[in-house]
């Protein structure tokens, strides 16, 4: 043995007992409302300025295919829960009043966190259930919350039709001002409150940039230029980048910064791509399985940890920030509902591959689904205004397949089916298998309940 190996093997037991004695990080998830993958500049967005998420995404590492789901609800409860909508339930919005949620029986990651010393706070959008209080916020994990259960509230009355949705604690807030305004204020207190014995996990689901188009003039002055809805569109964001600013410099001030893991990412593709987000490369948007609805924007930042200015290619889900968070926070991953995600650390700091040999890209209905292997993708029943409820046997889905390679065709121009019929063949058992036992729609299942009542 050669003294280098000797040396390495010696401090090997001090290097485990160090890591086991690091301080717990803090950890801040902003996560974007609708954005496009191609809004913010760190991602070729090329006429809305946005400096401090650029700033922050340069400074760490761009996750170049990081996948959620088609729409809101379910991206939060992947995210949340580290598991598939085949196994929450949660494949498409929860509706105001509609008398389902994330189920009760799913561990969350607040809860999971909070459990390991971290204190946790909500500011922004739920959007995960509300019909019982048993499915808000303070009962899912977070000692604090501040925001709004739903989205499509009015930026600045805060009213969704003839209800006001702004809440504190899960109790209605008076609270004046324009959301993103009010969500990067609470952010703040909540940064500079933070107990000094313990590490802090920090939501920050804004509601921005999803609709009603709305922001201050003073925001849309420097996009003349620019069309409606898109001048807006990138007034709303640069309102949000100003608060993620303002947040990051709250993290300074207290001294949090070099301790503290920031990942940011939108919630799924842009909407109205090419009018009102920009989803380039990519194919579609917002609500389709295809690249642009699913594939978003994102990034992690710890200064001293992940390697500044650095683009990971590999294909990771927004599933897998649950194990990851759990193992770096040393929180406990036994729990009777196993997460689908897989710890992803090392693909962020030591260049590894996936750990996914396939990952599952679930659209809004049963029948609807996709999945990646490689640079491989099939899709079944894939539409780019999903606009169709396409009821099938969940490992027997038939109807349009369509089969690209990633790495030749970003923008899922050349469907290879006919010609790749041996490929296909396999990712579509593949994909059966994540598909064998799916649960039925969370709206499902509370219809069926009410009818039995």
């Amino acid at each position: 043995m050669n003294r280098l190996a000797l040396l390495s093997l010696l401090l090997s037991p001090l290097a485990t007992l160090f890591a086991a004695d690091a301080p717990k990080p803090s950890i801040v998830y902003f996560l974007i409302d609708d954005l496009g993958y191609a809004d913010c500049g760190f991602n070729g967005g090329k006429n809305i300025r946005t400096p401090n998420i650029d700033k922050l995404a340069k400074a760490g590492a761009v996750l170049e295919s990081f996948y959620v789901q088609p729409v809101c609800s379910p991206t939060r409860a992947a995210l949340l829960t580290g598991r598939y909508a085949t196994h929450t339930g949660v494949y498409t919005v929860v509706r105001p009043g509609a008398p389902w949620g994330l189920p009760l029986s799913e561990r969350t990651l607040p809860q999971a966190l909070r459990e390991a010393g971290y204190t946790t706070a909500i500011c922004g959008k739920w959007h995960l259930g509300e019909f019982q209080p048993e499915y808000t916020p303070t009962h899912r994990g977070f000692d604090q919350q501040y925001g709004h259960m739903f989205g499509m509230l009015d930026y600045f009355t805060k009213m969704r039709g003839d209800q006001r949705d702004w809440y504190r604690n899960d109790k209605p807030s008076a609270d004046d001002g324009y959301t993103t305004h009010l969500v990067a204020k609470e952010a703040r207190r909540i940064i500079a409150e933070k107990p000094a014995d313990k590490p802090l996990f920090l939501y920050v689901p804004f509601n921005g940039i999803h609709s009603p188009n709305q922001v201050p003039e003073s925001y849309k002055e420097p996009y003349k230029s620019l069309p409606e809805p898109r001048r807006t569109i990138a007034g709303m964001l640069a309102a949000v980048d100003e608060a993620i600013g303002q947040i990051t410099a709250a993290l300074d001030e207290k001294g949090l910064r070099k301790d503290t893991l920031i990942i940011f990412s939108s919630d799924n593709g842009g909407p109205g791509p090419g009018r009102t987000t920009m989803n380039t490369p990519l194919r579609a948007g917002k609500g389709t399985i295809y690249e642009g609805g699913i594939r978003v924007a994102a990034f992690a930042n710890w200064p001293g940890k992940i390697a500044a200015d650095t683009r990971i290619k590999e294909p990771m889900h927004a599933v897998d920030w649950y194990p990851t968070l759990l193992k770096l926070a040393g929180a406990s991953v036994d729990q009777k509902l196993p997460p689908d995600g897989l710890d992803i650390w090392p693909v962020l700091t030591q260049g590894a591959k996936s750990p996914h040999d396939a990952l599952l890209l679930h659209g809004t209905s049963l029948g609807k689904a996709a999945i990646r292997m490689g640079d491989w993708k099939l899709l079944l029943n894939a539409s780019e205004k999903d606009a169709e409820e396409v009821p099938a046997d969940d490992a027997k889905a038939t109807g349009s397949v369509e089969l690209y390679n990633l790495a030749d065709d970003i923008a899922e121009s050349k469907n290879l089916a006919a010609s790749q019929p041996e490929k296909v063949k396999e990712l579509r058992t593949r994909l059966a298998s994540f598909l064998k036992g799916a649960v039925p729609p969370g709206q499902d299942a509370a219809a069926k309940r009410k009818a039995a009542k």
